[in-house]
């Protein structure tokens, strides 16, 4: 684990820490679909992504889910933070995008090392900031861009996550991450396609011109 910890923080985080870490953390394998936090729950650990990726969703009272951003290799998940520090139930439901890899860390270490290491600190602070940015600019999506343009940028963000410009999914999987209809999404997806934009195929897109 200290090797893995070193490869992806070891620019992030003093040695001391990175002992610390492995120490009292522990490795998660999940594979693509998995829940790693859902809706009500306590979260009893924070994870460090390590390799993969993991989709953050928000749920409102009728079960329809909105994708608010996704965490990558050397993120953690503010909300995460929130619900550790506070020991509050989660208020969203984290979901494997891809099979991933995890260091998952004790909630009882993460104040000591607030005020233990400047390094975690930071991370801390950073995260949150990082978060903010990306769920402010989920609401900018929705409330000011077309649904078309919603529609490509949130098959961009998908193609840079995978790191393919082939998307494995299905017209029902996208409109229920963007909280609309199938009928929608088809229709638009047609509209992009006939604009040279993406290429569909079965249960797949091609995105066309966009680099990853």
């Amino acid at each position: 684990m200290r090797e893995l910890l070193q490869q992806h923080y070891g620019t992030l985080f003093e040695p001391e820490l990175l002992d610390e870490i492995g120490a009292v953390g522990t490795i998660k394998e999940v594979t693509e679909g998995d829940k790693l936090i859902e809706i009500g729950t306590y979260v009893k650990s924070m994870p460090l992504l390590i390799a993969g990726a993991v989709k953050i969703l928000r749920e409102d009272e009728e079960g329809n889910e909105l994708l608010l951003y996704f965490l990558e290799r050397g993120d953690t998940c503010a909300m995460t933070l929130t619900c550790c520090m506070g020991q509050t139930r989660s208020e969203v439901r984290a979901v494997a995008e891809m099979d991933t890899q995890l260091i998952m860390v004790p909630i009882g270490k993460m104040e000591e090392w607030t005020g233990k290491y400047k390094s975690w600190r930071n991370f801390v602070f950073q995260s949150y900031h990082d978060r903010l940015q990306e769920m402010l600019d989920t609401i900018d999506s929705i409330a000011f861009m077309k649904m078309d343009e919603r529609l490509l940028k949130f098959l961009r963000n998908k193609s840079k996550i995978n790191n393919s410009v082939i998307l494995h999914t299905t017209h029902q999987e996208i409109a229920h991450e963007l909280n609309t209809s199938r009928v929608v999404v088809s229709r638009l997806l047609k509209k992009l396609e006939n604009l040279g934009k993406i290429t569909l195929h079965r249960n797949s897109i091609t995105l066309e011109g966009d680099p990853i």
